[in-house]
């Protein structure tokens, strides 16, 4: 079975000093937003808490995860090495943080800052290759070096050039690198919803989601599928991880799919595709979203927002794949002895509810995202040592802490390290060039410029992580876009779809391979049937771009307008690739039904494209266009409906 990263398992003294790193990370965020001033009115100047959490957070990657799986996870004395390192380096950098402003260290500094930069450069690029793996790496490196040879490079992606004293020295005394919107984010916002997001799993959250699908939906047709969506689409969203989501929750769904009936590759591509979308689902999203409020400066809460409406048209497009294919081959429901009652479901778990109310809460009526997931998990853990069941005792609440310490450590090392990436093109100027070199090649046509940066974020989404891909591209393509005049977070959020597309999509399609060995099947088998299960997620990004009413930015009859006819266009799109339509019947792969799932496949474009003036036509004469074509197909299907298939049972496994 595929298995997140091969961390080790502390115990003793270790674990006590992970723990204890851990919660002064955690003192140092809530000191920080509550302004304590350490409760003796000593205030943190921003880059002397920047470089702090990274003094305490590095060294967590040194502990948790080894040099590589083959020398085992025992703990070598390098590693421990590397973790004091860490906290040398930055708390020298902490020490002489008014100096490094007031002297203008990132272009000036001193031998031993420079000497201190390079050490802390190396930790910061082994750390991603130990949590984020070789390749983000290798092009971590590569990218953040580029200013040494800037000056060589052909004229597209010439710039600037800088010593490589000088350039390592930027990247971690400047607050437009490493230090600059990726790290602020991290102190911000991301560290209390990770503590957030453990909290829950390692308090049964994980388990109260999963039969909550179950008693949902489990009975009704393909329900056993209908469940895996669901329960991925609920844990997915206060996770934020994909493969953890596949694994977490497959090894449940996937199983009882193939039970009742679904291939294997149907059933890890259910699974795949649903953890994948989990990621752009709210309340809590992943880490990206929380590096795009600090990107384009406003709330959380307005991303988790905008990102709503396309979230559940996605879910909604699965879904209806979903029922369709189990509508074509008769695959009924789980039975009734196997699933979980709902009111009891709910009576157990209904502290999961409240947290997620207190979340909400604070996040959307108080204006305080940086703080909500923090008000959530006291409560959250009051309220558990009240409930037996879930009790948290020394042993489970230090795994919790363990848990929390890793999460950190993978998301400080990537943020950091793509940070580079962000100081790389600051230093040289390339971030301006490269977006008027784009604006130039699409000939100010939006509709091009858009069509290549799809590309553009699908082939960086294969080597990079999602937070890495966007924070590259929010640098590059988005002041194009934008200049384009498109609205700036539906372009954001138009990137960080493109650059999740990779999950499912073959060769890469880590989401797909993470499925594969529970359903027991070739993963490019899992893969291409998740390319085409989720294909709605390759649309949708286009939708909202054209016309950001999709994502709440515009007047509210347009919005119901435009978020109607876009589930009237995805029920189409999903029918027509799926071969049979909800209420009609299955168009089969007779020319009759292969024409009539071409003309629902383009009426089902009209409908969801929104009209307006990046399209060129109006809501109304693009609802006539489509219900022009969806009536001849529709009267096709009714006329040449095939004898229904006689129900597959728990045998059919291919």
């Amino acid at each position: 079975m595929v298995e997140e990263l091969p961390y080790r398992e502390l115990r003793g003294p270790l674990l006590w000093l992970f723990a204890l790193l851990t919660l002064v990370v955690n003192l140092l965020v809530l000191n920080q937003l509550l302004n304590l001033g350490f409760l003796v009115k000593f205030t943190l100047i921003e880059n002397r808490y920047l470089y702090l959490l990274a003094a305490f957070t590095l060294p967590l990657a040194y502990l948790a995860y080894p040099l590589s799986p083959q020398r085992g996870t025992s703990l070598a004395w390098y590693d421990l090495l590397a973790a004091f390192l860490c906290l040398a380096a930055g708390g020298y950098f902490a020490w002489n943080g008014e100096r490094i402003l007031a002297q203008g260290w990132e272009y000036s500094a001193p031998v031993v800052a420079i000497a201190m930069s390079g050490v802390l450069w190396l930790l910061v690029i082994e750390a991603v290759r130990r949590t984020g793996g070789l390749p983000i790496a290798v092009i971590i490196v590569i990218v953040s070096l580029y200013p040494v040879v800037a000056d060589k490079m052909p004229g597209p992606i010439a710039g600037l050039s800088q010593t490589l004293p000088d350039t390592i020295a930027y990247h971690v005394l400047s607050a437009e690198s490493a230090f600059g919107i990726p790290m602020r984010a991290f102190g911000e916002l991301v560290v209390g919803f990770i503590v957030f997001g453990v909290a829950l799993n390692h308090t049964g959250g994980g388990k109260f989601f999963n039969d909550v699908a179950f008693a949902l939906v489990g009975h009704i047709r393909g329900g056993a599928a209908q469940v895996g969506i669901v329960s991925s689409a609920l844990q997915g969203s206060i996770s934020g991880s994909v493969i953890s989501n596949v694994i977490s929750s497959g090894v449940v769904t996937i199983p009882a799919m193939k039970r009742t009936g679904f291939t294997p590759k149907y059933a890890g591509a259910v699974e795949a595709v649903a953890s994948t979308g989990a990621v752009l689902m709210p309340p809590v999203m992943g880490s990206t979203a929380f590096v795009m409020a600090s990107f384009l400066g406003i709330s959380y809460g307005e991303i988790a927002l905008a990102a709503a409406i396309p979230a559940l048209l996605f879910y909604f497009g699965l879904m209806v794949q979903v029922d369709a294919y189990a509508a074509r081959r008769n695959l009924q429901g789980m039975s009734p002895a196997e699933l979980p009652k709902l009111g009891p479901t709910l009576r157990e778990g209904w502290v999961y509810i409240a947290v997620f109310a207190v979340l909400i809460y604070f996040m959307i009526n108080e204006k305080q995202e940086a703080l909500a997931p923090y008000y959530a998990t006291g409560l959250l853990l009051v309220i558990n040592q009240c409930m037996p069941r879930h009790r948290m005792n020394v042993t489970r609440f230090l795994d919790y802490i363990a848990a929390t310490g890793r999460g950190l450590a993978e998301i400080v090392a990537i943020l950091a390290g793509v940070g580079f990436i962000i100081g790389a093109f600051s230093v040289t100027g390339l971030a301006g060039t490269l977006a008027n070199d784009l604006v130039y090649l699409a000939g100010n046509a939006p509709f091009v410029l858009l069509v290549m940066g799809a590309v553009t974020s699908f082939i960086f989404g294969m080597g990079m992580t999602v937070t890495a891909c966007y924070i590259f591209l929010a640098i590059v393509l988005a002041p194009p876009l934008v200049k384009a005049g498109m609205d700036p977070l539906a372009v954001h959020l138009f990137i960080m779809y493109w650059g999740m597309v990779s999950f499912i999509t073959p060769p890469v399609a880590l989401a797909s391979f993470a499925a594969a060995p529970i359903a027991r099947c070739s993963p490019f088998a899992v893969g291409f049937e998740a390319m085409r299960m989720g294909s709605v997620m390759y649309f949708v990004p286009f939708f909202f771009v054209l016309n950001p009413a999709l994502i709440l930015r515009g007047p509210l009859e347009e919005i119901v307008i435009v978020t109607v006819t876009a589930i009237v266009g995805i029920l189409f799109i999903g029918a027509a690739i799926q071969g049979y339509l909800i209420g009609v019947g299955p168009a089969e792969g007779s020319p009759r039904g292969m024409l009539a799932r071409v003309l629902l496949f383009v009426s089902g474009l009209l409908f969801a494209v929104p009209g307006g003036p990046g399209v060129g036509l109006g809501h109304v004469e693009l609802a006539l266009l489509a219900t022009a074509l969806a009536i001849p197909a529709i009267l096709l299907i009714r006329q040449h409906r095939p004898a229904a298939p006689a129900a597959q049972g728990p045998s059919a496994t291919s």
